[in-house]
């Protein structure tokens, strides 16, 4: 019997216990889930045969150690930053790792190390990195294969809330880390766009018209943010003709404005600053103002829509006496996450949905060709999310297929090639997520 070791049991992460039990006995595994709450993975894994829960913490080196010298593969759900410490004892102990998280430079400083020992630390095999690589070189693949000639792509995601569950002023509730969510952009972003490399600063990222042009009926008029650093993904998908290249992510127009607002008022500042024991949400927004000199009438004439971000901070708990923090000294951002986990909460009937769009312009025979990509996904209710199927799916196929030898890849990678990326995506079409393409 072969052992699955799974780190993390989390929003992202129900969907991939499920796959892994279900496929367990046909495949001789055994499904160990490791995470901090017992509570959570008894729930997510319900005492089912070949499933392990392990209440788990990571810091605990001799345990984790213990845990992954008795894997055949192990899976990382873990918050980015301690991918690391599970990938050194991989490497110790001779296993492959899967994670849904980018390939850092931590990671790839280990390719002369796993090349040597024969391991593969599959990296961006979720859905944003993952699913957005696997569908985008199946189409670029496709054109050079037949002599085109790449000269423009940008491709969009986003998890949203499904239209019928969209009811609040932010167009947004929480489907995956919120911490993410808070966080996201910090860093800025660089792109290519008509031949030249653009940077955008934070304080300008979210700008509401950066439109997708795009008819997208199931998802209403959208606004996207570019991603982090696209540059190095255009070697990586052999587009260095290609004029413009931008990955991003989408939200809803108002959510984009709202958030402009969020970042010019500091409220994503990670300095711990303020005692929140006993603290009420609207006291904590009167101590932040007061704190960083802002005159909050005076602020909100400076807006071009003052009336709708009026109306979202006071849905995030503006003028909310009730709700008590009570997190100990924080930071404006950790109580910005705890107002998103509080007031932006995926409810049990609630639905969420994930949107994904390639729009990929290309040449061939002295004509210009456009192709247009489109995936949406909706969840199923507050556990099995689109977001939990999409990010955790090709976490679970990939483990499968490593696992009966289906990919013999040694050293650092992320889904770009085609032994990998295509049998993901026929097994990902059987469970409803597949693209619709059009060509003009």
């Amino acid at each position: 019997m072969k052992r699955i070791l799974l780190f993390g049991a989390g929003k992202s992460a129900t969907v991939l216990i499920d796959y892994l039990i279900n496929q367990a006995p046909e495949n001789n595994w055994e499904v160990c889930v490791a995470d901090a709450d017992l509570a959570l993975i008894e729930k997510k894994t319900k005492n089912r045969p070949h499933s392990v829960p392990f209440a788990f913490d990571i810091s605990d080196e001799t345990l984790r150690k213990s845990l992954i010298s008795l894997a055949d593969i192990v899976i990382s759900m873990m918050p980015p930053a301690l991918h690391i410490l599970i990938a050194g004892d991989c490497l110790t102990f001779g296993k492959n790792l899967l994670t849904a998280s980018y390939a850092d430079n931590a990671i790839l400083a280990l390719q002369p190390q796993l090349e040597e020992k024969g391991l593969l630390f599959l990296c961006e095999m979720g859905l944003d990195p993952g699913i957005d690589h696997m569908s985008a070189m199946k189409i670029i693949d496709e054109i050079h294969e037949k002599g085109g000639l790449v000269t423009s792509f940008k491709s969009h995601c986003g998890g949203l809330v499904a239209p019928v569950s969209d009811d609040n002023p932010w167009h947004y509730k929480i489907s995956w880390n919120p911490r993410n969510v808070v966080l996201a952009g910090k860093a800025g972003a660089t792109y290519k766009k008509d031949g030249l490399e653009l940077t955008e600063k934070y304080e300008t990222l979210f700008n509401p018209l950066h439109v997708i042009h795009q008819s997208l009926e199931a998802a209403g008029p959208l606004s996207y943010y570019p991603n982090r650093n696209s540059i190095p993904y255009i070697d990586l998908y052999q587009l260095s003709q290609a004029s413009t290249f931008l990955r991003t992510t989408l939200r809803h127009p108002e959510f984009m404005q709202g958030w402009q607002s969020i970042v010019a008022l500091d409220l994503t500042n990670e300095t711990p600053t303020y005692q929140t024991d006993d603290l009420s949400l609207c006291d904590f927004f009167a101590l932040h103002f007061k704190e960083k000199n802002i005159d909050w009438a005076a602020f909100k004439k400076g807006l071009e829509n003052a009336d709708l971000f009026q109306h979202q901070m006071e849905f995030l708990g503006l003028h909310d006496n009730q709700t008590l923090i009570n997190k100990g000294y924080c930071s404006a951002a950790d109580v910005l996450l705890f107002a998103l986990e509080t007031k932006l909460v995926l409810n049990e009937t609630d639905l969420d949905m994930v949107v994904m769009l390639h729009e990929i312009e290309y040449q061939l025979d002295n004509k210009k060709h456009i192709v247009n990509s489109l995936l949406v996904v909706k969840g199923e209710n507050q556990l099995h999310t689109a977001m939990a199927s999409t990010v955790g799916l090709p976490l679970g196929i990939a483990a499968k297929m490593i696992l009966n030898g289906e990919i013999q890849l040694k050293g650092v990678h992320i889904p770009i090639r085609k032994e990998i990326y295509q049998p993901v995506l026929n097994e990902l079409e059987k469970w409803g997520i597949a693209f619709e393409e059009n060509e003009v």
